[in-house]
């Protein structure tokens, strides 16, 4: 997880620099290995960098070779490779292998078209000096967030909503308008939120912002290719076969690589994918993660022990008590920035807090 935060104002500031990097303090959590920030004429990026693939070089704001567009990328894309060969025979030149860079690259080879050609879980925003515009992109089903606001002096974004509040343009006020549809969902549909004039890039979108005007359209939309012929043991051949391909593509890093592990059929399957292949590749089964209550009725921690100890892996427990939810309560909504009633939030939370160390 890594995060950035940007703005393009009508005016350059002189503390444009000490905005920017107050802006990027704020989520520290996303990317405790590394900092950056570029500050141009009305324009500042920030990013924090969680290291994951070439830790050595992928470090951001990244610039193209001239240091006409500057990219500040947050996710992975998993067909990065099969795009850096075509890049490469297009005679980019690459100075670190990161996928970072391929989007950058794609960008300039491909313009707006590269979002079509992302395979992953994304975010970013390149600043073209050139065009003096700003374009960005959210991947197709929007895991990777991305929240923006606009008043008639600046365009401001990141991957949270509390990187704005160090912002001196930036309002913070209730959507009181989306009171009612949060009471009756439980969280704010599409792309309002609970403050009022911050919207979050939808997934599948991209946008445009240029001479103070924001353009978004949608770049994807589900094509829906429905077969009925073949056999069950056909089909269950073809989804354990992408199914196989998902899990590795998934698996790329330069880091360690873990997974969480319920007792629900899902993440047994995934879990037990990333270790065979984990195994073929380093002779060493990948650490699962485990959380349960200290009601056993309702805890799945010995489920998930059993299923761990049939297949070899190694399992690191955890049991969440009932205090610590009122303990943390204030950190868990921190994170989230906005209210989300879903009760799956606070032992996921514990989980990954287990999973950091």
């Amino acid at each position: 997880m890594c995060g950035f935060v940007g703005y393009k104002i009508t005016e350059k500031r002189d503390n444009d620099g000490n905005i920017i990097k107050s802006m990027a303090d704020t989520i520290v959590h996303r990317g405790p290995d590394d900092e950056g920030y570029y500050v141009d004429e009305g324009v500042a990026l920030g990013f924090r960098r969680l290291s994951i693939i070439d830790i050595a070089s992928g470090a951001q704001p990244m610039q193209n070779e001239d240091g006409t567009k500057v990219l500040v990328f947050n996710g992975e894309v998993y067909n990065f490779r099969e795009i850096r060969e075509k890049l490469v025979a297009a005679g980019h030149t690459f100075v670190s292998g990161s996928d970072s860079e391929v989007v950058l690259h794609g960008y300039e080879e491909y313009g707006e078209k590269i979002c079509e050609k992302l395979r992953g879980m994304y975010a970013f925003v390149i600043w073209d000096k050139n065009e003096n515009s700003l374009f960005g992109c959210r991947d197709i089903f929007g895991i990777k967030p991305f929240y923006y606001y606009k008043d008639e002096k600046s365009f401001i974004f990141g991957s949270e909503i509390k990187s704005f509040l160090p912002h001196p343009d930036f309002v913070k006020e209730l959507n009181r308008d989306k009171l009612p549809q949060y009471l009756t969902y439980e969280y704010t549909v599409g792309e309002d939120t609970m403050f009022k004039n911050v919207f979050r890039l939808e997934g599948g979108h991209c946008f445009t912002y240029k001479n103070g005007v924001l353009n978004i359209k949608k770049y994807y939309d589900i094509k829906w290719n429905i077969k009925n012929e073949g056999s069950i043991d056909d089909w269950a051949d073809k989804i354990n076969s992408v199914f196989a391909e998902s899990v590795e593509a998934h698996r790329i890093a330069d880091v360690e690589v873990g997974c969480f592990l319920s007792s629900g059929v899902d993440s047994s399957m995934v879990a037990k994918a990333v270790s065979a292949r984990n195994e073929e590749i380093t002779g060493e089964p990948v650490k699962t993660f485990s959380i349960g209550y200290e009601r056993e009725k309702v805890s799945e921690l010995q489920d998930a022990s059993i299923f761990a100890s049939a297949v070899g892996l190694p399992n690191i427990p955890t049991v969440m008590k009932d205090e610590q939810f009122f303990t943390r309560a204030h950190d868990i909504q921190y994170y989230l920035d906005e209210p989300l009633s879903n009760p799956s939030e606070i032992p996921l939370f514990f989980l990954a807090e287990t999973a950091s160390k």
